[in-house]
């Protein structure tokens, strides 16, 4: 079965997209990357999503509006997805994330935009979207999905007694620990979200985001903010457990510095907010002591993040996804293509330890494309996801 993941994640940046072939093979699946590329959103509906996100208020108009907008950006890439790769049989469309309705520790709903109707129209293809609430609805955090796909990706790794752990660097840090008890999961807090927001407003890289680290280097770490920083009470909270933007923007930086009475220079700042995204794995996952780290994400490509999380984490071998045959840039759409398996073959797309809901859901909802629904009887739920050849085409658009 042939299926395209599109997901836009917390940076906002665009969309990415990967064709993937699955076949099941004895009790496990295998899956190959045919096609992967990157969409950037239109410089002016960027702009229009960031100003339309928390803390910033909006209206009903402009959230309709960006879902229809939203909706054709990610029917574009999936005509172009499939105009490289050739058809596909399913869709699996995460959409934008607006806002993650966190109170305390619970999870009371989530909003992503994007509508699906568009895509479907576009390809004539089914489209699986909305693929967090089922979750949420049964008692779970609706994240992160990545261990949907870390505890098929690491089944059989976990050996002399310590866990393996499959860490996602994007705009939020999210981790998945596999090994003897059941698998966990959760947000660890912000990976690129601060750094990002701050390259933004002060003008420090024209694509919005510290390029290999250069700015982080170049500066020194202000202990004191650090410190305010890491007395956040989501810290503290037990796993599983997820937050966002809703939390971790630029006003949260900001009140951070009016706290400690003082600005920073724009390096400092960079390097602070770095050291802040290495302090947070490492406790989260010092405790543990995992045998080896898989990253994945766009902070794969910050030297200073990746090298301090190794120096941090000495006892762990580091090292990303590639290693598994899952590219770091591609893995978020690669899940979204395994959760439109798992959903299409009536399978639960999430493990109630990662997530902490009631049980394991089926996700999504289908939008039927040209044709009639037809979906197969359920099958046996894989127990190891291995990733084969043919290796990935890369594509740019949009």
């Amino acid at each position: 079965m042939r299926i395209l993941g599109l997901i836009s994640g917390t940076s906002h940046d665009g969309i990415d997209s990967a064709v993937v072939e699955f076949h099941p093979n004895e009790d496990g699946l295998e899956a190959s990357v045919v096609t992967h590329g990157s969409a950037p959103y239109a410089a002016g509906l960027r702009d229009r999503l960031v100003q339309a996100l928390p803390p910033r208020s909006t209206t009903f108009e402009e959230v309709a509006q960006l879902d229809t907008l939203i909706g054709q950006a990610f029917a574009e890439a999936a005509v172009a997805a499939i105009a490289d790769a050739g058809p596909v049989d399913l869709i699996v469309s995460h959409g934008q994330t607006v806002y993650h309705w966190v109170e305390g520790a619970r999870v009371m709903g989530t909003l992503q935009v994007g509508q699906a109707g568009w895509i479907a129209e576009a390809t004539g293809t089914p489209v699986l979207s909305d693929v967090r609430i089922r979750d949420i609805a049964a008692g779970g955090q609706g994240a992160p999905l990545a261990s949907t796909i870390d505890e098929l990706i690491l089944a059989g790794r976990a050996t002399g007694g310590r866990p393996v752990a499959a860490l996602n660097l994007g705009g939020i840090s999210n981790v998945t620990v596999v090994g003897a008890d059941l698998p966990r999961a959760w947000d660890i807090g912000p990976a690129n979200a601060l750094i990002d927001a701050v390259v933004r407003e002060r003008g420090l890289h024209a694509a919005g985001y510290d390029e290999s680290g250069v700015i982080a280097a170049s500066g020194r770490v202000d202990e004191a903010l650090l410190a305010a920083l890491m007395d956040e009470p989501y810290y503290r909270l037990p796993a599983p457990k997820s937050t966002g933007k809703e939390l971790f923007h630029l006003d949260y930086v900001h009140a951070a510095l009016e706290r400690l009475g003082r600005d920073l220079a724009d390096a400092d700042l960079v390097a602070t907010l770095t050291a802040l995204t290495i302090r947070t794995v490492a406790d989260a996952l010092a405790s543990l002591d995992p045998a080896e780290l898989l990253v994945s994400g766009g902070g794969v490509h910050n030297r200073v993040v990746m090298d301090g999380i190794a120096r941090a984490l000495a006892g762990a071998r580091v090292g990303r996804t590639d290693e598994l045959g899952l590219g770091a840039d591609e893995k978020e759409a690669v899940l979204m293509a395994l959760i439109g398996w798992l959903s299409w073959h009536g399978l639960p797309g999430t493990t109630p330890s990662a997530t902490g809901a009631g049980g394991g859901r089926i996700l999504g909802t289908l939008t039927p494309g040209a044709e009639p629904l037809r979906l197969p009887e359920p099958c046996p739920r894989p127990a190891f996801l291995r990733m084969t050849a043919p290796q990935a085409r890369t594509r740019e658009h949009g």
